[in-house]
């Protein structure tokens, strides 16, 4: 998509937006993050999601707000939402071109989605995060063995406030004696 359609679409969306009084901030916000993940998939017809990273993206901290303006937008036409229920492959998204076109912005044939040649997976920054939690839990670890390694070396380090007994705690107090 180039650079004006880009700007023509957003206006055309927002320009529907404005119109239609069943959305909330939550069906914006999540329309928004749904058109970024589209313009990092290079404006594929359709690209495949992960909810985590788009309730993460559009600031939705509720599952049940995510599912169900998710559902909403994709009955209302704004998107075409296929999920996978499964937790190793994407949803399918296909987004709608508004407002590059002098015609009519939805087109009720464009609703059918076709089957897909490919599959997504998890994404990478998972894996990663996971190998990087695993390289921190064994820092801890190491960490851990050699600060025990070194206080059976050493001596019992002393204290740099020298103790002082104020309340003689250690020794037989004279209850007569004022604190």
């Amino acid at each position: 998509m180039e650079d004006t359609n880009y700007i023509k679409h957003l206006n055309g969306v927002f320009s529907l937006f404005s119109k239609d009084s069943r959305l909330n901030p939550s069906h914006i916000s999540l329309y928004v993050a749904l058109f970024q993940f589209w313009n990092i998939n290079f404006f594929k017809e359709e690209f495949y999601i992960n909810r985590e990273d788009v309730m993460s993206f559009s600031k939705i901290g509720s599952k049940s707000t995510y599912h169900r303006c998710i559902k909403e937008l994709s009955y209302w036409n704004y998107i075409l939402y296929s999920p996978s229920h499964n937790p190793y492959k994407g949803s399918r998204v296909k987004m709608f071109d508004f407002g590059t076109s002098s015609g009519q912005v939805v087109y009720p044939c464009r609703t059918n989605i076709g089957t897909s040649s490919g599959q997504a997976l998890v994404p990478i920054n998972k894996h990663i995060q996971t190998i990087e939690n695993n390289k921190n839990i064994n820092k801890q670890e190491n960490l851990k063995k050699l600060n025990l390694k070194n206080s059976k070396d050493q001596k019992k380090q002393e204290p740099s406030v020298p103790y002082q007994d104020n309340l003689k705690t250690t020794s037989d107090k004279d209850y007569n004696e004022p604190l």
